[in-house]
């Protein structure tokens, strides 16, 4: 089984899993209706806060609680109509300003870093985690 991971919405930062060679941070998900679940060392699978993503996914459609549904939103269906949930790396970051947007996928799965990819990361914990974007 391979894993899943994503680029914050309000950052565009790869989220590392904690099995990976890069440091994890923090993670906020966000749904629709307010709720936030944290996840400190993510673990490559979708789940933060033990909240699963593609669930929630599903559950924010009105398509019932189900992993399977949520990952063909995700990857196969019609995707205009969809809202997702947002992941943030700044706790003050809220779902309301990105309405639903889909955070980007991260091509390295969280984990499968090229060394181009750990300098950047160095560069961002130099600065706390946080890159301008410069």
């Amino acid at each position: 089984m391979g894993f899943f991971s994503w680029h914050t919405n309000d950052t565009d930062r790869s989220i590392a899993n904690r099995y990976s060679n890069h440091k994890t941070f923090t993670v906020y998900m966000h749904d629709n209706k307010g709720n936030v679940w944290i996840e400190k060392a993510y673990d490559g699978y979708g789940r933060f806060g033990g909240k699963d993503y593609y669930e929630l996914l599903s559950e924010m459609n009105n398509l019932g609680s189900s992993r399977e549904t949520g990952i063909w939103l995700q990857f196969e269906a019609n995707q205009k109509d969809v809202i997702y949930p947002a992941l943030f790396e700044h706790s003050t970051s809220t779902w309301e300003s990105y309405r639903g947007q889909k955070s980007p996928s991260c091509p390295a799965q969280g984990y499968f870093y090229d060394d181009e990819d750990d300098d950047d990361d160095e560069d961002e914990d130099e600065n706390n985690g946080y890159s301008p974007g410069w």
